[in-house]
This record gives structure tokens, sequence and C-alpha cells, in this order.
């Protein structure tokens, strides 16, 4: 009737007791219950964590953005600027065009006049000259009609 059995369980119950007694199972209640604690503050501070590297992103993005933005802005008034300079350019460079035409015209104008001016005082040189060596050789017409065709060949 006490065999083995019986007294390993008698020994097991034994034993339970003086865990009971002694608060074995308080203790053990009490760690689970502080492992369970510490467990949840980790999962609270991971969750805040979370929760700020999250505003933190959104943060970050919204700067992102804002710099893309701007970046995209500072493009455009380049590109702006840069249109409104090949414009200046053109203007510029349409004005010195026309300048250097309206120079050059008048250059041209001024040679066309000092040419005319040399060829009507060779003109005149020449009929002076003509009409001194026909008064100076008392010749008369045949000198003069001479010298006139002298003076309408060397004008021509």
């Amino acid at each position: 009737m006490f065999g083995a059995e019986f007294w390993v369980g008698a020994a097991f119950f034994i034993f339970l007791g003086i865990l009971g007694y002694l608060g074995v199972h308080k203790k053990l209640l009490a760690g689970i219950d502080a492992r369970g604690e510490k467990i949840a503050a980790q999962l609270g501070e991971a969750e805040r964590l979370r929760t700020e590297a999250a505003a933190l992103l959104k943060t970050y993005e919204a700067k992102r953005a804002a710099a893309e933005k701007e970046a995209a802005e500072i493009v455009a008034a380049a590109k702006e600027e840069a249109k409104r300079l090949e414009a200046d350019a053109k203007v510029k460079l349409e004005d010195f065009v026309k300048r250097r035409t309206a120079q050059a015209e008048l250059k041209i104008s001024q040679a066309e006049a000092q040419a005319t001016a040399e060829v009507r005082s060779a003109a005149v040189e020449l009929a002076t000259k003509a009409a001194a060596s026909i008064l100076s050789a008392g010749k008369g017409d045949d000198a003069f009609a001479a010298g006139l065709a002298e003076v309408k060949a060397k004008l021509n």
C-alpha cells in the first residue's frame, strides 16, 4: 500500500507545501509581474520612440519637399534670368550692328563726297588748263572744241 509511488507523491506534496509556506509562489509571481512590467515599459518606450521617429520623418519629408520646391524655384528663376540676359544680348547686338552699319554708311557717304569733290576739283582744274591753253594758243574755235573733247574724255 505504501509503495514507492505513494512516497514520491507524498514527498512532492510536502515539497509543494514547503514552497507555499516559504512564499516561493509569491516570489515567482512577483518576478513574473516585474518582468511583465519591465516588458510593458519597454513596449511603451518603443511606441514613444516610434511615434517620435514618425514625427521626425514627417518633419524631414516636409523639409525635403520645401528644399525641392526652393530648388525648382531657383532653377525657374535662373532660366528666366537666362532668357532675359539672352534678350538683352540680342538687343545690344542689334544696336551694335545698327551703329556699325550707320558708321559704315557714314564713311561710305563721306568717301563718296570726297571722291565727288576730287572729281569736280580735277574737272575744274582740267577746264581751267584747257581754257588757258585755248586762250594762250589763240587758235580759237578749233582749240576750244579740242579742249572740250579732251575734258569730256577725261571726265568719262
